[in-house]
């Protein structure tokens, strides 16, 4: 019976490596944009926002419709989407009298697929029958790490072998991925989330309850503790070492994500041995050295390793808490995964966001920014901590 899962599982891992290609190939094209199409840099930049904006949006509009509509076939829309907003950015912008409205259109139709994408394939993991679900749900983000290195390494060998102007074509090879992988749900079994005859918690009953709040702190805390020090890594080698941007990019967000995988990967392969509130702990202590030695240690060199620290640090946060909130809420259902989804993305714009604010107030002081950004990791910890204390009262 769990054998016919496995694809399942597989078709999810390919799911996140999607997400992944929706998330960073567009940014890699920006100054082609710029150059292209004419378009100021200032206009260009906001299309990361966009992107996180309409998936945010998606996050929270899809507790309505997900479970009208089924899982299999949100999946099926969601990566469609996906497919069709890449190829979108291929024509639409010389298509259309406004370059920027043709990519604004393309960005926000694979911004709804990615946006889907991050609601529904925890939930379906979850619901695969398996041994260890801690196992398979970190085994899971760690392909989102995977795709995100896939994304940036294959597409500069491209762009380094073709010429980036070319990249219309590598768009086309992208995009043959999610509609790929669209047909591979329209085949494979999707169990339920639920049992026959059981529904969800509703969005108040969920609102009502403190652990689901600590749950979602703890969410936008490990978004945010991500996404505070991977935003920065590539601006940290490229001033702190001298590189280009191309190098800055292979030594910050690169180590970065690979270290994050890796430590992803670990806890996919050996989580049956360990203790998922242990690892989570001593992770978040991990995270609070990474950014204190990111902020404080004297040498670019050291605060570089210490970036890459935080990626390792940091792998286990995400996963680590949907599986602690489908432990403690086996009943929060949809509309759980889809508000700690929208958690984690409020985090990861906002952790950032704080960081370059604090900074910014500093006189461009990204150190005291990345230190102010140690708020993030505390409270997770705090939160790991309560969590165990309020699922003991229930």
């Amino acid at each position: 019976m769990k054998n016919q899962y496995n694809k399942t599982i597989t078709a999810c891992f390919t799911g996140y490596i999607v997400q992944a290609i929706v998330n960073n190939f567009v940014p890699l094209l920006f100054l082609t944009f710029q150059r292209t199409y004419h378009i100021p840099l200032s206009q260009i930049t906001l299309l990361v926002t966009f992107n996180f904006g309409v998936q945010l949006l998606v996050d929270l509009l899809s507790v309505s419709f997900v479970d009208k509509i089924g899982y299999r076939a949100s999946m099926v829309i969601a990566h469609i989407l996906a497919a069709a907003g890449i190829v979108l950015l291929t024509f639409l912008p010389e298509l259309l009298p406004s370059a920027f409205a043709g990519i604004l259109i393309a960005v926000m139709t694979y911004a709804i697929g990615g946006g889907l994408l991050e609601v529904l394939v925890s939930p379906v993991v979850e619901a695969c029958p398996s041994d260890n679900k801690e196992k398979a749900m970190s085994m899971l983000h760690s392909f989102y790490c995977w795709g995100h290195v896939g994304v940036v390494l294959l597409s500069t060998i491209f762009f380094q072998l073709f010429g980036i102007n070319n990249w219309k074509f590598l768009a086309f090879v992208w995009a043959l991925i999610p509609l790929c992988n669209a047909y591979v749900f329209t085949k494979v079994p999707i169990a339920a989330l639920m049992e026959e005859g059981e529904t969800g918690l509703s969005l108040k009953d969920l609102l009502g309850m403190k652990l689901f709040w600590v749950l979602l702190i703890m969410m936008v805390c490990a978004g945010a503790s991500e996404q505070a020090v991977s935003q920065w890594a590539s601006t940290f080698a490229e001033k702190g070492l001298g590189v280009s941007k191309t190098i800055g990019d292979l030594a910050g967000p690169m180590a970065f994500a690979i270290l994050m995988g890796t430590s992803r990967a670990f806890y996919g392969k050996y989580g049956d041995r360990i203790h998922l509130d242990k690892f989570m702990i001593y992770s978040s202590l991990l995270c609070i050295l990474s950014y204190l030695g990111v902020s404080l240690l004297p040498l670019p060199q050291l605060n570089l390793i210490a970036c890459a620290v935080c990626g390792l640090s940091v792998g286990i946060m995400w996963p680590g808490t949907f599986s602690k909130a489908s432990a403690a809420l086996p009943k929060g259902g949809t509309a759980m995964f889809a508000l700690l989804a929208l958690g984690g993305d409020v985090g990861c714009s906002g952790g950032p966001t704080l960081v370059g604010m604090i900074s910014g107030a500093l006189g461009d002081n990204l150190k005291a920014g990345i230190l102010a950004g140690i708020i993030f990791p505390v409270l997770l910890l705090a939160g790991i901590i309560l969590c165990r204390k309020e699922k003991q009262e229930l």
